[in-house]
């Protein structure tokens, strides 16, 4: 009986589990472009300039682009100290405001980590805007860095109940920039650690505990 128990348990706690795991999928975008791109890891960085895809796609109004032509040598350290390829930083899409960037992910349901990487093409250290994450103002007053040069930003928990993770890029005047034009160069959204290291550390315990029963 108390080895049914047991394994009754594993069941419950394994169908809990599995939408966390099974919802684990990692999303990118590289933005100013439709094309796919695969970095040096292998990882594939979906087109931003693409509507409804299997992934998501823009909402509302179609980006701009632009083109990042340069960076500094300290901006490409800055990149590959932190694992991303220069080459994510060469583009941009944008809104000319009033216009917003807008983007929808369809992750599930989860808590997922997002992270926001921009290349500055023109604009040292005078680009200002808002950006919101599931419509929380994750960022007020963002100021994007010097020309050539980038900027990396993760924001971590971004829980998500409705299926979908949005984000949204909009220019505020109360930065005091001359430039209210927001922008991206791409955007990662992973699954957050810890929801997946907990789901397997359920699964591990109340395996551990059944092999102890059977002994």
């Amino acid at each position: 009986m108390k080895l049914f128990s047991v394994l009754a348990l594993t069941v419950f706690l394994a169908a809990v589990a599995m939408p966390s795991l099974l919802s684990a999928q990692e999303f990118r975008v590289k933005g100013g472009t439709a094309d796919d791109f695969t970095d040096s890891q292998g990882r594939v960085w979906n087109g931003a300039q693409q509507e409804d895809q299997a992934w998501g796609g823009w909402i509302e109004k179609l980006p701009r682009t632009a083109e990042v032509a340069t960076l500094t040598a300290d901006a490409q350290a800055q990149a590959e100290a932190a694992g991303y390829d220069v080459e994510l930083f060469y583009a941009v899409s944008w809104a000319q405001f009033p216009d917003t960037i807008q983007y929808q992910f369809k992750t599930g349901d989860g808590v997922f980590d997002v992270t926001y990487l921009v290349g500055e093409h023109w604009s040292p250290n005078n680009r200002g805007f808002d950006i919101f994450i599931e419509e929380e103002n994750v960022e007020p007053l963002y100021v994007t860095p010097g020309k050539d040069e980038i900027d990396i930003k993760t924001y971590e928990a971004i829980e998500v109940s409705d299926g979908a993770l949005d984000v949204q890029l909009a220019g505020n005047a109360d930065t005091g920039a001359g430039d209210l034009n927001a922008m991206f160069s791409a955007l990662e959204v992973v699954p957050a650690v810890s929801t997946a290291v907990d789901a397997k550390a359920k699964l591990t315990t109340t395996w551990g505990a059944l092999k102890n029963n059977r002994q």
